[in-house]
């Protein structure tokens, strides 16, 4: 099992090389495409739109053609992609190119999400989100510094070359090793299996906690869009220092989610969902309080930003696995209709939400330290629902 999840977070891995590997390289980006930052900022939302809105369409297709067929179909997307982005020579060139690499990740994600299902269920599941959660982390803590160093020696194209590589090694791993999953009762769909959706989406209980999830997700987004403006513009950082502060977050997410993992045996998933409404909560206070009651000299400070972050953060790792587990535990039948649905929610939903937040005529800060309170009052209502949960679950015709 242990090498099978293993395989599950290579794929996973995808979407977030794919935003991080290349956070550095903005500014050298935009000189090289002659394209003002802002709009190549704008790529990391759509990026996640993009995967959000494709899992509705690629979660039929692994209910209807296997887990196996559609990984490998989302790799050489990536691949492509991946190529594209580095041989761009405009905007949108370069935009086309993230548009593929949204794409794959869409297959990359149902395919990891549903592969767990097929196999583990209730708390049992819960820990293999976290652990994927957890582990994801280490590509924020390392993927900038990576990228950073790539750019400064070979030029802001090869990361995406990198993406290439890593695409094409996945690849070949997943075409050798990694088993077919789907249940011999999976229900089959014809098309976008449009009321398959609606009778899920009419369940309060994968509602609340699909919501959850993007929420914890857009509080995430919305501290990575503007931490470059917040930690190098205001703060001073470096670009190298930038990467370490970036990257000592990444890390401190990873041991809160190896802590979330235990505590889920001891404590319960309820109890973590309380956790996550409850430091998402105390990152938004710790940010008004540094904005707001600390003297003006000292407001510009990068600690104010990332201590408050650390805190909230954590709220992700408490949130995403139990929740995820919830949302999906009914569905052993039609479990990549439902990781879809529930990606997409998380996805498009914490995109969206991010973008709306970031358009919001206030200061940076403020516009995170909303998107935390957002994301608290979520895993608060999630952290409800699972209090009036009891017994065995079965799957919902």
């Amino acid at each position: 099992m242990q090498k099978f999840t293993l395989m599950l977070l290579s794929l996973v891995l995808l979407a977030p090389l794919g935003i991080d590997l290349y956070l550095p390289t903005l500014p050298d980006i935009a000189l090289g495409l002659n394209t003002p930052v802002s709009l190549i900022q704008t790529t990391i939302p759509i990026f996640l739109l993009v995967m959000g809105l494709g899992q509705l369409v690629t979660g039929p297709l692994v209910d209807n053609y296997g887990r196996k067929p559609i990984a490998l179909l989302g790799l050489a997307l990536y691949v492509v992609g991946s190529a594209v982005a580095a041989t761009a020579s405009n905007w949108p060139m370069f935009l086309s190119a993230r548009l593929i690499q949204g794409c794959a990740v869409c297959c990359s994600a149902v395919v990891a999400f549903s592969g767990v299902r097929d196999r583990l269920s209730g708390d049992a599941a819960a820990r293999a989100y976290g652990f994927l959660n957890g582990a994801l982390n280490i590509v924020p803590a390392l993927a900038p510094l990576l990228g950073g160093l790539l750019a400064s020696a070979f030029g802001w194209r090869a990361p995406f070359w990198f993406l290439c590589a890593y695409g094409l090694l996945i690849a070949l791993i997943v075409l050798l090793w990694l088993p077919e999953t789907r249940p011999a009762d999976t229900l089959r769909v014809r098309g976008v299996p449009l009321a398959q959706y609606g009778a899920i989406l009419r369940q309060p209980r994968f509602l609340a906690f699909a919501f959850a999830n993007a929420g914890a997700l857009g509080m995430v987004l919305t501290y990575v869009s503007l931490a470059p403006q917040v930690l190098m513009n205001e703060g001073g950082l470096t670009p190298i220092q930038f990467s370490f502060a970036f990257g000592a977050n990444g890390f401190w997410i990873m041991l809160v989610s190896a802590f979330v993992n235990k505590t889920i045996r001891k404590a319960g998933r309820p109890f973590c969902l309380a956790m996550g409404f409850v430091t998402m909560l105390a990152g938004a206070l710790l940010l008004f309080a540094g904005m707001h009651l600390l003297p003006q000299t000292m407001q510009a400070h990068w600690a104010l930003y990332m201590l408050p972050v650390a805190v909230s953060v954590a709220g992700l790792a408490f949130t995403v696995g139990p929740a995820t587990s919830y949302a999906l535990e009914p569905y052993q039948q039609q479990a990549g209709v439902a990781a879809a649905l529930q990606g997409f929610i998380q996805m498009a939903g914490g995109a969206a939400g991010s973008l709306l937040i970031v358009m919001l005529p206030v200061a940076e800060k403020s516009a995170l330290a909303l998107m935390m309170l957002a994301g608290a009052a979520l895993a608060l209502i999630a952290w409800r629902c699972s209090r009036k949960m009891h017994g065995s679950l079965t799957a919902l015709k």
